[in-house]
């Protein structure tokens, strides 16, 4: 007999009064402000509130094309989030890969909490600890090479070497905590296929690429497709607090999020803010569109929807 919505609702109350905390988060933080996309074809005026405010058309847009800094921004937060991916995964499943290959409990339990810890760092004291790495007078990077008696790197000054620095720091902090989701998965493999393979002598190598990796290939699909929901969205943290306001490194590490935080903050330029996180929203949209369809065309299991 069918069922009635009322009916149903009260049949699994105890389910939707336990997702109802996370719903109302997400109303509340995510769909709410979503009226304020109006604010990217306005020219705000405090005195007259969001509303009143006069209707501008596509000209906030137009003022970030036209200053030629659209381009670099969309660049570098692309360029980044898309090493950042490739990167931090590889070398989340190689740390899982090691540590399931581990027989010691105690040293894979202690290896995974040191690991973990990076992640609960706030990006303000990584910024400091950078700060003392390479500050050209008294970092400790500099002090060791004037104790050689080589020349001091002038590190805040050079663009060229954060790229590789930011790389480094987001790998430090985030592949611990990612190792966490592949080590799961790994654990969750039938034992008995690794007790067959061992029976016809297959070596470590072997079972890692013919049994752990082709078991990953659902959790690797998942974690790739919602990280590359969000490639167009930056690490502020990491990005504004190991950069700052520093103008000689904007050339190579300014990506849309601090452009956008300058705009708002720096120039007031409200109406221009709202249209870049419009842009960068739809780039992120129609990035995740694009590569989930892709992964249906090739592996409909693993797409996300």
């Amino acid at each position: 007999m069918k069922r009635g919505l009322l009916y149903r609702i009260n049949a699994n109350r105890s389910l939707l009064l336990m997702i109802a905390p996370a719903t109302l988060f997400f109303f509340v933080f995510n769909y709410i402000p979503m009226a304020g996309i109006v604010l990217a074809f306005k020219q705000f005026r405090y005195d007259l509130g969001i509303l009143n405010s006069p209707w501008v058309g596509l000209d906030n847009f137009k003022f970030f094309f036209l200053t030629g800094d659209a381009f670099n921004v969309t660049r570098n937060t692309l360029l980044y989030n898309a090493a950042f991916i490739i990167i931090n995964n590889a070398l989340q499943i190689v740390v899982a890969i090691l540590l399931a290959e581990v027989g010691s409990k105690l040293f894979r339990k202690t290896a995974q909490t040191l690991m973990f810890l990076p992640y609960f760092i706030s990006w303000v004291v990584v910024g400091a600890v950078a700060y003392n790495l390479f500050n050209y007078e008294f970092g400790a990077i500099n002090t060791l090479l004037k104790s050689f008696g080589m020349e001091p790197l002038d590190i805040y000054t050079t663009a060229e070497y954060w790229k590789y620095i930011l790389i480094f720091f987001s790998a430090w902090k985030v592949v611990g905590y990612g190792a966490v989701f592949y080590m799961a998965s790994i654990l969750s493999i039938d034992k008995e296929t690794y007790e067959a393979a061992d029976i016809d002598g297959a070596n470590v190598f072997q079972r890692i690429l013919h049994i752990t990796l082709p078991s990953l290939r659902p959790t690797i699909l998942i974690l790739v497709l919602l990280a590359i929901g969000g490639i167009f969205r930056g690490d502020f943290g990491l990005f504004y607090q190991l950069v700052g306001n520093n103008g000689m490194l904007f050339q190579a590490t300014d990506v849309i999020d601090t452009y956008v935080y300058r705009s708002l903050l720096v120039n007031n330029e409200v109406g221009m803010s709202a249209a870049i996180g419009f842009y960068q929203s739809v780039l992120c949209f129609v990035t995740i569109l694009a590569t989930n369809y892709l992964v249906r065309r090739t592996d409909r299991e693993n797409a996300l929807f």
